[in-house]
């Protein structure tokens, strides 16, 4: 047998040991055949152990289905059915029946052919690329590391440092390459040749990968110095502690057998810091440094001074412990560029360092401080109002201790102060001349311009209906069909695709009445009956306002298949009782239910008793005929309800032979409006032709006049001898108008209830829009057809606004999906109250993708003059208060806002916020309180505002100096100036 064949065999048993013995016995001859012949085998070397690994498979498969057999006969000859007994094998402990394959069988030829490749193949260069090719990085298959070592120790001394190296120029810090062990023979190879590590980071980033042995690894002379140069080697031990628990420890490493002296180990730390970094990179570093505990040098103040400035927090620190520490003295300069850099950070803690420096310099000086001035007037122009207070009192008390020419660069640099501190500087240093207007002061900009929708005619009524009737997405299309149905019998033909529409009890959707108006005008009476209430109306219908819980309770549920039971806890309890309270439902009978401990099998279960509403009406609703096809009102909200009755209405009419021949509601301009000259004419054709109208046709086309009518038309409506035209004569002179609130709970997470109250009109149509909405969202079908609900209401967009509050909360994309629903309302006719100023407040707060088109609707309703801010800022407070809005995007938005020109409005919105935001007496602060107030500080000068907010002038009337407070004597000194 020729030494390939050998080869071949041996690769075949997956044996690397074994291809290694048989390397090392060929001869040159013999190792030149099998290096030429590696390459092209590696196909059918893959091939064979898949064909392996497949055999292998079968072999289990067969044996596992002659195992259920057997299995099988014998529960049946115990007398247990055949389907019985393959039940139980399958249910059974499977995993004791199954025949596992090892699938690393289809990747066992690797290493044998990475062993064969190492000791044949001639170049250094060729044994690395062969040993790290793509080929064999398949997941499991590591370096065999024994073999391969033995082959390569067989070659020149000389050749196994080109490999090394070559080797470890081929690392890249990848886990991969540290699991699958080309880490640890490239880092094996340089210790047996003694070799050099070639100058590569990642081969450094993979020697700190492995366990630290510094005392007898010969790389740890040449690798501790390359720690600090690397980059990698931060991240990789960003974690490493001197106490891990699993006793791998650099640091103990490196404090304790380091072949290098410790000061080039502190020299190496510096270094690395002033090379500069993430905090992530540095944390190993710091500790190091820590540990290493040096002295403090004279001779590294310079290096450690300018990593105070941009530094990484803790690395900021290190350096100014290092300044502070014993022996070590700042000179004037040295102390001024110390101050300075620590001011002007953003970790308060070193912030207050910087001054505790400042006061340690002054101590240190004799009487002249002229050399502190300028670390003075870097404190002056921090940030901060407490650091900035904290620089005044200090230059009020050494004001004796400068010179005239310091006092004057005390004075200059004090012009950036803001006036209260300027007051309590000005009498130690004299009159302060304010600096000039800071080039970003603000300046509002334009308001941008919003083009209102113009108010065009609307389209002609619609004559394909049975090629449009479920295209109603448009927000004239549902009228256009409907008017078009009613005005053109001869288009009504029946639609091509029809779907189960009798098969369901109720319509929903108006696509659903459009079909069956078209089957009903095909084929009069072919619709079925009803074939049984609805069970949605039958729960609707129900006077169940209550639970009474009858049995013990059982915490928790059912998880893989264990039931968790326990007493049920006072808090538990209660919050199901709030719960069931915020729908209007009360949870009785329940004494026993946090004292005694439950039973197996107990459950707690809940029985509808019957109790009468307190509260609400129930909503007044049309007589339709067919109401066994409506939905109940319970189910869909008022506008797409109203929607519905109108359909129902036309279909009875059709089917009684009523139907008029034109519809009254049918808008005429694109506002959603109807000419109140237009409706007087449709009347008097109705009057003439002795047509009676439809009771939601005129309730909705009385919804949708103007609010202001001409009286030449009054007069012409006057003459009208129908009841119709004397209901359109009292809603010409005296048009409702429903009064609408916000009602918020008191206890955070609760949902703010939209509230609606108005006198009976008389139309039932009217009166059941202008009624409470719902205060939760029972179904997706609530929100149907929200797009089209303003032009339900054209005239009364504070009753929409109201009827989408409930939808807030509706989907997944949160208040933000409504902010078409909430621009489209700033163009519409009718007051605006607590409805718009929550929805506009609301979306203030959305982050993400669209929160500039949130933003917007705040610019446009100021635009439209639609925008009651200081309500809004009082709907915005409640929001922030209690349900999941954050204050910074609420902030950002404003100023964005401000700054495009809605300044005044943005101060309104500030005015109304505070009162309802600011924690009240008893409350906790917090640093969103404050933040509040320092943003109406600068909105309240950029516009100049003033009077009193009593709740702010409370505030600032306390005792004490926190941040809170500070902010609300500012505010409250701008406000109350003359």
């Amino acid at each position: 047998m020729s030494g390939w064949e050998d080869i071949q065999r041996a690769v075949g048993t997956a044996d690397a040991s074994l291809v290694a013995d048989e390397v090392l016995r060929l001869g040159a001859e013999e190792r030149r055949e099998v290096a030429r012949r590696l390459r092209p085998y590696i196909r059918e070397a893959r091939q064979a152990a898949h064909a392996r690994f497949d055999a292998a498979r079968q072999r289990a498969e067969a044996e596992e289905e002659r195992a259920m057999r057997a299995y099988i006969r014998e529960r049946m000859d115990e007398g247990v059915a055949e389907e019985v007994a393959q039940q139980w094998w399958w249910e059974g402990p499977y995993h004791h029946h199954q025949r596992h394959v090892d699938w690393g069988m289809r990747n066992n030829w690797i290493g044998p052919l990475r062993v064969a490749g190492a000791g044949t193949l001639g170049g250094a260069a060729a044994v690395a690329d062969w040993l790290v090719r793509r080929d064999f990085s398949e997941w499991g298959r590591n370096m065999p590391l024994e073999p391969l070592l033995r082959v390569i120790a067989a070659r020149p001394a000389q050749w196994q440092a080109d490999l090394a190296a070559h080797l470890s120029g081929r690392l890249r810090a990848t886990r991969l390459q540290l699991e699958n062990g080309t880490v640890a023979l490239a880092l094996e190879l340089l210790r047996r040749t003694g070799a050099e590590p070639p100058d590569h980071e990642p081969l450094v980033v993979a020697w700190v990968s492995t366990d630290p042995d510094l005392a007898r690894d010969p790389l740890a002379r040449h690798l501790v110095p390359r720690l600090f140069e690397a980059e990698g080697v931060g991240r990789v031990l960003r974690d490493d502690r001197i106490d891990a628990p699993s006793g791998r420890s650099w640091l103990r490493a490196l404090t304790k057998a380091a072949p290098v002296e410790r000061e080039v180990l502190v020299e190496g730390c510096v270094r690395r810091f002033l090379r500069g970094g993430s905090a992530t990179d540095l944390r190993f570093f710091v500790r190091l440094h820590d540990l290493l505990d040096p002295a403090p040098s004279r001779e590294r103040v310079g290096d450690y001074l300018r990593l105070l400035p941009a530094a990484p927090g803790p690395v900021a620190e290190l350096a100014l412990r290092m300044l502070r520490g014993p022996g070590v003295t700042l000179s004037g300069e040295e102390a001024n560029e110390a101050v300075a850099a620590l001011l002007f950070r953003s970790e308060s803690k070193l912030v207050r360092a910087g001054l505790t420096l400042l006061d340690q310099a002054a101590r240190d000086a004799g009487d002249d401080l002229d050399h502190l001035a300028p670390a003075l007037a870097s404190a002056f122009l921090c940030e901060s109002y407490e650091v900035r207070e904290r620089s005044v009192r200090w230059a009020v008390k050494h004001a004796r201790r400068f010179s005239p020419a310091g006092a004057e660069t005390v004075r200059e640099a004090a012009a950036v102060l803001p006036p209260d501190l300027v007051a309590r500087l000005t009498p130690a240093y004299g009159h302060v001349e304010p600096d000039a207007a800071p080039a970003d002061a603000f300046e509002p900009g334009t308001l941008p311009a919003f083009e209102a929708p113009r108010r065009s005619p609307v389209r002609p009524a619609m004559e394909n209906l049975a090629g449009t009737f479920r295209h109603s997405y448009d927000e004239f299309a549902f009228e256009r069909w409907l008017d078009g149905f009613v005005r053109h019998p001869g288009a009504r033909r029946p639609p091509a695709h029809t779907t189960d529409l009798y098969g369901a009890g109720e319509w929903r959707y108006v696509e659903q009445w459009a079909e069956a108006l078209l089957r009903e005008a095909a084929g009069p009476a072919l619709e079925p009956p009803v074939p049984r209430e609805p069970a949605s109306r039958k729960a609707a219908s129900r006077a169940v306002e209550g639970w009474a819980v009858e049995g013990r309770a059982v915490e928790g549920r059912a998880v893989e298949g264990r039931a968790r039971q326990g007493i049920l806890t006072p808090g538990v309890r209660g919050g199901i009782a709030a719960s069931l309270a915020e729908l209007g439902l009360v949870l009785g009978g329940a004494e026993r239910l946090d004292t005694e401990e439950p039973q197996e099998g107990e459950r707690i279960f809940l029985t509808p008793v019957r109790k009468k509403r307190r509260e609400e009406k129930p909503p007044r609703l049309l007589p339709i005929a067919p109401a066994g096809r409506l939905p109940s009102p319970a189910l869909v909200s008022p506008p797409h309800w109203a929607m519905l009755q109108r359909c129902a209405e036309i279909y009875a009419a059709l089917q009684e032979g009523t139907l008029p021949p034109y519809l009254l509601a049918t808008p005429t301009l694109t506002s959603g409006h109807i000419d109140p000259a237009e409706l007087v004419a449709r009347l008097e054709g109705y009057e003439r032709d002795g047509v009676r109208p439809l009771p939601a046709d005129l309730g909705q086309a009385l919804l949708r006049l103007p609010r202001e009518a001409d009286s030449g038309v009054v007069a012409r409506a006057a003459r009208l001898t129908s009841e119709a035209g004397a209901t359109l004569v009292r809603w010409l002179k005296a048009r409702p108008e429903p009064v609408t609130s916000v009602e918020w709970p008191t206890e955070p997470g609760g949902r703010p209830r939209p509230r609606i109250r108005q006198e009976p009109t008389g139309v039932a149509f009217v009166d059941a829009l202008f009624c409470d909405p719902p205060l939760h969202r029972p179904s997706h079908h609530h929100g149907s057809y929200e797009l089209s609900w303003w032009l339900v209401l054209p005239s009364d967009r504070e009753v929409v606004a109201m009827h989408l509050i409930p939808h807030l909360y509706g989907g997944w994309e949160g208040p933000g999906r409504l902010r078409l629903h909430a621009a489209r309302l700033c163009d519409q006719d009718g007051p605006a109250g607590e409805g718009m100023a929550l929805l506009v407040g609301i979306l203030l707060g959305e982050r993400g993708w669209n929160a500039g088109q949130c933003r917007e609707v705040l610019l446009r309703a100021v635009a439209t003059r639609s925008l009651p801010a200081a309500e809004c800022g009082r709907q915005l407070g409640q929001c922030l208060r209690l349900l999941d809005v954050k204050l910074g995007p609420v902030l950002q938005a404003l100023e964005e806002c401000a700054r495009k020109g809605a300044h005044r409005e943005v101060w309104e919105i500030m005015s109304g916020l505070l009162p309802v935001f600011l924690p009240r007496p008893g409350e906790r602060a917090n640093a969103a309180h404050t933040r509040a107030l320092e943003f109406a500080v600068e909105v309240a000068g950029w516009v100049g505002a003033r009077g009193t907010i009593p709740e702010v002038a409370g505030i600032a009337a306390r005792d004490g100096s926190s941040g809170l407070i500070r902010a609300a004597r500012r505010l409250d000194v701008h406000l109350g100036r003359a």
